[in-house]
């Protein structure tokens, strides 16, 4: 049984990575979760190599969870650090399910994916690398039920 799952998670993962394959996507990375539980301390930090500072962006945060996760919301802490050192921290808070625990987002089987839009028409103002670094927000240490978490930049389309 656990080697079925495991083989549709990895089809999922690689068939939502061959649908990234697009040439707007500037940057596109997941962070599994060890034993499908976010843990506190598990900080997912995404580093995105920009050269474009013309074009503008959206960044979207992309996370897959299972039936067993136990709320309908998650809070997060998002900490964006640019090139020259300056940083600054987010507190979101995001929808994952309805009032009657109906999830948002597609699902297949047990896993439910949903893209969080963070930010949008956002214009990296110098070349280097960005650093994004997210941290859940919940007033549990350990939220059982996530099985990764993503980040996904694209250049917005014109």
């Amino acid at each position: 049984m656990t080697k079925g799952i495991n083989r549709c998670l990895l089809l999922l993962t690689a068939a939502v990575f061959m649908s990234s394959c697009g040439r707007n996507v500037v940057f596109t990375d997941s962070s599994v979760m060890p034993g499908r539980t976010w843990k506190l301390e598990n900080t997912p930090a995404f580093s995105i190599m920009v050269q474009d500072t013309l074009n503008s962006n959206n960044i979207n945060f992309i996370i897959r969870t299972g039936s067993s996760y136990p709320f309908r919301n998650l809070y997060l802490f998002v900490t964006t650090a640019s090139p020259e050192g300056k940083s600054i921290t987010d507190t979101l808070n995001y929808d994952l399910a309805d009032e009657k625990g109906n999830w948002y987002g597609k699902g297949f089987g047990d896993i439910h994916e949903l893209q969080l839009p963070y930010k949008s028409n956002v214009f990296f103002p110098v070349s280097g690398t960005y650093q994004i670094t997210v941290q859940h927000g919940m007033r549990f240490a350990d939220l059982r039920g996530v099985y990764d978490f993503g980040l996904r930049v694209e250049k917005t389309l014109k």
